[in-house]
Parts: structure tokens; C-alpha cells; sequence
């Protein structure tokens, strides 16, 4: 993994993950405009407008200059495309992160979302020098904790019907990996 300080990105075998910017405004919407995105995400607003993808890219650049959070738009190393985003929050006082990600549904099974967190568990402890990092899924979508399991996360527990998603109660499925 190549992280560039200077530009805030990251370079896997297959990918680039970057800062947002208002240019990919729409095309964050053509991808997150899903209900199969929105029913596996906790915060993602269906439908999703321009106006909330904009919303959301604006205080991506102050968060990561505070060290708050890091969001990074998930492209193809080689032609730029968008696949997703990937974002690390950061608990200064527990000296912890969590992941959480969305994936394009036309690109799933790829493995991006694998490469992505694989080499956003690595900023976190090298760069940032985080103990802890930590994410959560949906039971409904197992798909989600098998990332986790192959980025060599474990599970920590299960919070039963936790969250209401479209008016039914989500099992809340926590995973974590410790900075050995």
C-alpha cells in the first residue's frame, strides 16, 4: 500500500482511493440512488439527491485536516472510474476508528471493498497509529462481514434487532481487529 501524505491518497494493486470531489457529485448519485445500497447502509438517505451528495463531500477536506474522519472515494487505479467510498473515523480518545464502506451495486463482487479496507486497516494503524479498528453490518447483509472476516477482523458480537430499517428490526453484527 502507497499512502501519499501530501495528496491524501492511496494506492492498492487495483485501486486509488482519494479525497472527494464536488466534480464526482454525480456519479456518487447515480451509484447511491439504490435501494439495495440504502437497505445495507446505516445513514444513506433513499432516494438520494445531488444535493445530498454534495452535502455529504463538503466537509470531507476540514475532517480530514482535523483528523475527525477520513473519507476516500474508491476509483479504478487506471482510468479514474468511481466504484464506492470507504471511510475511517477517528476516537482520539479510545485511539479507535471505524470502517464503514458502500460499494456500486454493478461493481459488487469484485473484491474492491476487500482491497479498499484491507489497505484502510493499515492507514489506520501505521499512519494513524489507531489500537483498534472496528465495523459493523446488518445481518441481512453477510456479504458485508465477509470483508470483514477476510481483512482478518473478528466477530465481537451481535446486538439483537438494534436499529429499525423500512420499519423492521436489523441484528447489528460487530467486528474488530487490534493493532498487535
Amino acid at each position: 500500500m502507497g499512502y501519499v501524505r501530501e495528496k491524501f491518497m492511496i494506492t492498492t494493486e487495483r485501486l486509488t482511493l482519494r479525497l472527494f470531489q464536488t466534480s464526482d457529485a454525480a456519479t456518487v448519485v447515480k451509484l447511491c440512488n439504490n435501494y439495495n445500497i440504502y437497505k445495507s447502509t446505516l445513514y444513506l438517505p433513499y432516494p438520494y439527491s445531488l444535493q445530498d451528495a454534495l452535502s455529504w463531500i463538503e466537509n470531507h477536506h476540514v475532517n480530514f485536516m482535523r483528523d475527525f474522519s477520513y473519507e476516500f472515494a474508491i476509483t479504478n487505479k487506471e482510468n479514474g472510474e468511481l466504484y464506492g467510498a470507504i471511510a475511517l473515523s477517528n476516537n482520539t480518545d479510545f485511539n479507535q476508528g471505524e470502517i464503514a464502506y458502500w460499494i456500486g451495486e454493478e461493481y459488487w463482487g469484485k473484491g474492491y471493498a476487500t482491497e479498499a479496507a484491507q489497505s484502510i486497516v493499515q492507514f489506520a494503524f501505521e499512519e494513524k497509529k489507531m489500537h483498534k479498528v472496528f465495523a459493523r453490518y446488518f445481518s441481512s447483509n453477510p456479504a458485508s462481514g465477509k470483508v470483514m472476516e477476510k481483512i482478518g477482523m473478528k466477530q465481537e458480537g451481535i446486538l439483537k434487532d438494534h436499529l429499525i430499517k423500512d420499519g423492521k428490526y436489523e441484528d447489528l453484527v460487530y467486528y474488530g481487529i487490534i493493532n498487535e
